[in-house]
């Protein structure tokens, strides 16, 4: 029976990522490790496999688990909430994390995909984002993510048959998200917003755009990572930028509503005015072509969210 491991596992990607690959494989054995601080025992009430309930940074993982235990490792967990501004927390969380389970796969040349972010991109003013450009991280979850991806190659350099694959996420929206709160996609929030009869809050003046991409969209990706040839670093985003103000009209238009934005100022300095991911060579390395158009994604989560408060 293949054995795969997954950290951060009850979180909003992992527990996506956790059942697609139950739903396709009923004979696969997943085994999470999630200490629950940015996850949710919700998440995963269809869940078949183990779970390791513990703290990454801390766990005696070569203890805990056998070489060559498991046939492919991805490891999301980390702090994603990218206003933490203690950078102390912020590194040794997301950097010393990655790097004991680097670690464990290098013992036993175990292939591992990893979450990175287009934050590692950093201030872009326009443009699409590609991954030969410099990372010039505008805050300390940036620096974190381009800290593991520097720490991924090294890895590569001294062992050339260990596989390590980075994926740079763009801003991702979906199912299993809710348990984030603030740190949930400004689409959540935003529909949240409109369906309890209050104008959407955006910053002035909602022209600025970013990259979304359906959760469903990232978790295929994310599974075409795993079988990626060579080790690299990929975007996987949806290609396409979009505005705060499109999405508040499509939003109205899934939920048959008519809300108006409520500008307001925006108080980060750090703050990403346009993403959009350049994905040439993630389709032509992995295979990746979005499926979710923003309309077509918003329209689904939205019939989604709509039903569960239903029920």
């Amino acid at each position: 029976m293949e054995s795969i491991l997954i950290t951060g596992g009850a979180g909003f990607i992992g527990s996506n990522l956790a059942l697609e690959l139950e739903r396709r494989r009923p004979d696969i054995q997943v085994t999470i490790v999630d200490d629950f601080r940015s996850g949710a025992f919700g998440n995963l009430i269809e869940f078949r496999g183990d779970l390791v309930a513990q703290d990454l940074g801390s766990m005696d993982l070569h203890a805990r688990f056998q070489p060559g235990q498991f046939q492919q490792i991805f490891h999301l967990a980390s702090i994603t909430d990218t206003t933490v501004a203690d950078s102390r927390q912020m590194i040794v969380n997301n950097v010393e994390g990655f790097r004991r389970i680097a670690e464990l796969a290098r013992m036993s040349q175990t292939p591992l995909v990893f979450a990175s972010s287009a934050a590692v991109y950093g201030v872009c003013a326009s443009g699409r984002m590609g991954e030969d450009q410099r990372a010039r991280p505008a805050n300390v979850y940036g620096f974190s993510k381009a800290l593991m991806e520097n720490l991924a190659r090294r890895y590569v350099d001294a062992s050339p048959g260990f596989r390590i694959v980075g994926l740079r996420y763009f801003n991702v929206y979906g199912p299993r998200e809710a348990h984030k709160g603030a740190a949930a996609s400004m689409i959540y929030q935003l529909a949240m917003q409109i369906r309890a009869g209050k104008r959407p809050r955006i910053f002035e003046y909602g022209e600025q755009k970013r990259d979304f991409v359906y959760v469903k969209d990232v978790v295929e990706a994310t599974l075409l990572a795993a079988g990626a040839k060579q080790s690299g670093v990929y975007n996987i985003g949806s290609g396409r930028a979009t505005s705060f103000n499109e999405v508040v009209a499509l939003l109205n238009k899934a939920l048959g509503t008519d809300h108006a934005p409520d500008y307001f100022k925006n108080p980060y300095t750090f703050y990403q005015p346009h993403t959009e991911a350049e994905l040439t060579r993630s389709f032509e390395q992995l295979g990746y072509t979005p499926e979710y158009s923003i309309d077509r994604g918003i329209a689904e989560y939205v019939k989604g969210l709509t039903e569960a408060t239903a029920g």
